[in-house]
C-alpha cells in the first residue's frame, strides 16, 4: 500500500532589506550633511548648501513619512518593519540633541593642531610672511603644505605682544569667517586686528594659546 505524502514549501515572508538600507544611506547622507555644513559654508560652498541642505531635509522628511507607513507592515510580517523608522528616528534625535558641530570642530582641532602649530612657529620665526600682494596680512601656503585652513591661507597679526595666526575654518561674504587662532603667551584673542571695530560673536578656547573665534 502506498502512502501519498504531502510536501508544504514554506513561503518566504516579505523582505524589509531594500527599505533598511534606504533609510540606512539617506540618514546616513543626512547625518554626514549636519556634521561638515560648517567647514563648507565658505564662499563658494555656501551657495551650494543653501540647494543642498533644503533638498537633503525634504529626502529626510520623506524617509521618515515613507518608513511611518511601513508600521502597518508589523502586524503581518513581523517587528523587522519597524527597524526603518527606528532608524530615521534615531536619525532625528541626533540632529535634535547631539552637538554636531562641536564634535567637527574638535576633530579639525585635533587633527590639525600639530601641523598648525609647526607652521605658527616657522611665522615667528620669520620663515613664513605675507606674500598676498592685495592683503598685506595674508600666508598663501600653498598646495604643497597641509591643507590647515580654508583656501590653504593664514591670516597674521604682529603685536607687541607677538603675532597672532588665523587659520580658517569657513570664510563668508561681507568678510565673515571662522577659525582658530593662535595668540602669544599673554595675548587677548580679542586684540587680533580683525576685532577692532566688533568683539568676536564667538570665543571658545580649545587649548593653551588657542580659540575658536567667529566675528
Amino acid at each position: 500500500m502506498t502512502e501519498s505524502i504531502s510536501q508544504t514549501t514554506a513561503t518566504p515572508g516579505p523582505s524589509v532589506r531594500a527599505a533598511l538600507a534606504a533609510a540606512v544611506a539617506i540618514s546616513a547622507f543626512t547625518l554626514s550633511i549636519a556634521i561638515f555644513e560648517l567647514s563648507m559654508a565658505d564662499w563658494p560652498s555656501g551657495f551650494v548648501l543653501l540647494v543642498i541642505v533644503p533638498l537633503v531635509a525634504l529626502l529626510f522628511f520623506g524617509c521618515i513619512v515613507w518608513s511611518a507607513t511601513l508600521l502597518v507592515k508589523v502586524r503581518t510580517g513581523g517587528a523587522k518593519f519597524a527597524l526603518p523608522f527606528l532608524i530615521c528616528a534615531l536619525t532625528l534625535a541626533v540632529l535634535a540633541y547631539a552637538p554636531l558641530h562641536q564634535i567637527a570642530l574638535q576633530q579639525n582641532f585635533y587633527w590639525h593642531r600639530e601641523n598648525r602649530e609647526r607652521i605658527v612657529a616657522r611665522v615667528e620665526a620669520g620663515e613664513l610672511k605675507p606674500n598676498v600682494s592685495y592683503n598685506k596680512s595674508l600666508i598663501a601656503l600653498g598646495d604643497r603644505g597641509p591643507n590647515v585652513s580654508v583656501g590653504n591661507d593664514i591670516v597674521v597679526d604682529e603685536t607687541d605682544q607677538g603675532i597672532y595666526v588665523l587659520f580658517l575654518t569657513s570664510r563668508g561674504l561681507k568678510h565673515y569667517f571662522t577659525g582658530f587662532l593662535h595668540v602669544p603667551p599673554g595675548g587677548d584673542p580679542k586684540n587680533f586686528f580683525e576685532f577692532e571695530d566688533k568683539p568676536p560673536s564667538r570665543l571658545v578656547r580649545y587649548g593653551e594659546n588657542w580659540y575658536f573665534v567667529a566675528n
